[in-house]
């Protein structure tokens, strides 16, 4: 699995669900001006761009353990303050920010309840702590049908269900035991639009994530069967794609 990858390839294989479901999820964390935010894993920049639009630059925060990831932001947005590292060693002082947020991260943290808690302390008493993941184990997710047509043709092969926090409860789960309180569980949803199959398709040979991965490891054989299986799976061109994410808002 690899998200050192270039910040275009993120942003196309992922960031077409991620920018919509940012908006969505500012608007339910209910960020205001005047606040201080701190974005864990913040990608390319999908929620980042948002938290920028109501807070302005010098009231974001950013921080990445993908070099490229990194370097984007900081050419997009000079004046936010972006850094590289992990949720489970945030480089900031406690008490720093009134918000902070992870979306579409905590499945990837190496210890999600770490993540978790370096993120409430890094947040002021009283603030808030808010996190999304990507429902995977309900197959609603935006890579359901692809993990499904990868299923059809290789039984054994290991998808992104079990991964922390993609089950209904289980965000909100690591939540608690990471101390937060006041923990409030919801889920988005988002709906992307694909003219054709092969809007759809191509991002998935970019390497990117275990879908990349994935696709990556196959010889051109096993890649073309799995390509025609997932045509097989999805409506005729075009179709939307709807793609749903756990959602959890809690208080320090």
């Amino acid at each position: 699995m690899s998200f050192d990858v270039p910040a275009e390839a993120y942003t196309r294989f992922m960031g077409q669900y991620a920018e919509p479901l940012a908006v969505q999820f500012v608007e339910l964390v209910d960020v205001r001006s005047g606040q201080r935010a701190l974005d864990v894993g913040c990608g390319p920049g999908a929620l980042t761009a948002q938290l920028v639009q109501r807070l302005g630059e010098p009231g974001v925060f950013a921080i990445d353990p993908s070099p490229s990831f990194v370097a984007a932001i900081a050419a997009r947005f000079p004046d936010v303050d972006v850094r590289s590292g992990v949720a489970e060693r945030l480089p900031f002082p406690d008490d720093s920010f009134d918000l902070a947020l992870a979306q579409l991260v905590v499945h990837f943290m190496t210890d999600p309840v770490a993540g978790l808690a370096e993120m409430a302390r890094v947040t002021r008493p009283g603030g808030r702590v808010a996190a999304c993941v990507w429902d995977h184990a309900g197959d609603s997710g935006p890579l359901s049908t692809f993990w499904q047509a990868v299923r059809d043709v290789d039984p054994g092969a290991h998808d992104e269900s079990q991964l922390a926090g993609a089950r209904e409860g289980h965000l909100a789960k690591l939540c608690e035991v990471a101390g937060l309180v006041h923990i409030e569980s919801s889920k988005l949803t988002v709906r992307v639009r694909f003219p054709t199959f092969d809007e759809w398709w191509e991002p998935y040979t970019f390497g990117v994530g275990p879908a990349g991965a994935y696709v990556a490891q196959l010889d051109s054989p096993g890649r073309d069967a799995l390509r025609t299986r997932c045509a097989q799976r999805l409506p005729s061109t075009p179709f939307e794609v709807s793609a749903s994410a756990w959602t959890v808002r809690a208080r320090v």
